[in-house]
């Protein structure tokens, strides 16, 4: 346990010390949420938009957690072409020690990120007069970690696949696939059609169905259960996926 807690250290470490940390996990979505909801005030019949804050700041949580995707691969594609994991593999490490000291500081960084999301989300509400109940933010902080995990996960596989500049560009791919399909900045279900379709087919649509279910504090089964255990299945899914490849990674890099 103490070789994953100093490698988890020294992962966190190394993020904070990176000032675009700052800025696209935890600035750029707090930006985009005063934003969205700068033009949501515009808006003259605003009563079943989508940029109201109660729809708005769970659609932001989930954004924010592909930015951690973006770190976590980029974390681990630069220690690989640095050789720093190639030395470490050497050492008394297992393949767990490694993967739990990539995962267990970006999730502190994805409860950072909701906590500030939505301390945020309450102000904004409290100036628009939009009703956001206190209750969930500790709701959120439990409901919304298995898409923050689902998120490390995809950045773990494609942090030990490809290198330092591959990495990044196909997780802009996600960020942005996400962001669409997922119906963050839209109502995916209103829109319907084809595009509707495609999204039910991803689970990013669920993960921000989770987070906005959350926020009005509604669990019908159907909308907040059904997600969630498709958000949970995907993790768990693309978790085996990430330690099967970290671990083949691993036993090629020491052969």
């Amino acid at each position: 346990m103490n070789k994953t807690t100093c490698f988890a250290k020294r992962n966190l470490l190394e993020m904070t010390r990176d000032p675009l940390s700052y800025i696209f996990c935890v600035a750029f979505p707090l930006v985009m949420l005063v934003i969205m909801t700068l033009v949501n005030e515009s808006i003259p019949n605003k009563e079943q938009s989508i940029f109201n804050i109660d729809n708005l700041a769970g659609g932001v949580i989930v954004f924010g957690q592909t930015f951690i995707m973006l770190f976590t691969a980029l974390g681990i594609s630069m220690d690989r072409s640095g050789s720093f994991l190639t030395r470490l593999f050497a050492s008394p490490m297992k393949s767990r020690n490694f993967i739990l000291g990539y995962v267990l500081p970006m999730l502190v960084i994805a409860e950072i990120q909701i906590i500030l999301t939505m301390i945020a989300s309450l102000i904004i509400s409290m100036i628009t007069g939009h009703s956001l109940s206190i209750l969930s933010l500790p709701l959120a902080m439990i409901t919304c970690l298995p898409s923050a995990l689902m998120f490390i996960s995809i950045g773990l596989i494609f942090g030990t696949l490809f290198n330092e500049k591959s990495a990044p560009g196909l997780c802009s791919v996600i960020i942005s696939l996400g962001s669409f399909v997922g119906g963050i900045w839209f109502d995916a279900e209103r829109t319907g059609g084809v595009l509707y379709d495609i999204s039910k087919c991803t689970p990013f649509l669920y993960c921000t169905r989770v987070a906005r279910c959350t926020m009005k504090l509604e669990f019908p089964v159907e909308r907040f259960l059904y997600s969630l255990l498709i958000v949970i299945g995907s993790t768990v899914l693309l978790m085996l996926l990430a330690i099967s490849l970290f671990k083949r990674k691993m036993r090629a890099d020491l052969s």
